[in-house]
């Protein structure tokens, strides 16, 4: 198939898919006629870096992937380096999240606290400070 229709069959663009093809993500294949040559294995790649990407990967990280469907395997996670690039994944994630855990906190902690305010003092209107 040509540029055109891969593109059309991957949800992305043909200026997408030179970007992959310059950074050696996609086969740069050409017909006798000189057009780019796509086949369903390459829009196989284009599905998996599509959904890794969706997930929070970016186009680096998806390479062990394409790596690995290209080798033969029938899924692009079924290789060491795949599986790598997953728990690097899993342990940034686990880091983030920790992070989120603690902003969350700090700020339930000054919600609560900007609920109350202080019984001897008289509550301020939010417009301008004034009392009520």
């Amino acid at each position: 198939m040509r540029i055109g229709e891969l593109a059309a069959r991957a949800g992305t663009t043909t200026r997408t898919l030179r970007y992959y093809e310059s950074r050696g993500l996609l086969p740069a294949r050409r017909g006798t006629n000189g057009y780019r040559s796509y086949d369903e294995g390459d829009l196989k790649l284009l599905r998996q870096i599509r959904t890794l990407q969706d997930f929070g990967f970016d186009l680096e990280e998806t390479r062990p992937f394409v790596e690995c469907l290209r080798a033969g395997h029938p899924q692009g996670d079924s290789c060491p380096a795949s599986l790598a690039v997953y728990r690097r994944k899993l342990d940034e994630l686990d880091a983030l999240i920790g992070e989120l855990t603690a902003v969350r906190a700090t700020i339930a902690v000054r919600l609560a606290a900007a609920d109350e305010p202080p019984a001897d003092e008289p509550p301020l209107c939010e417009m301008g400070g004034q009392e009520l």
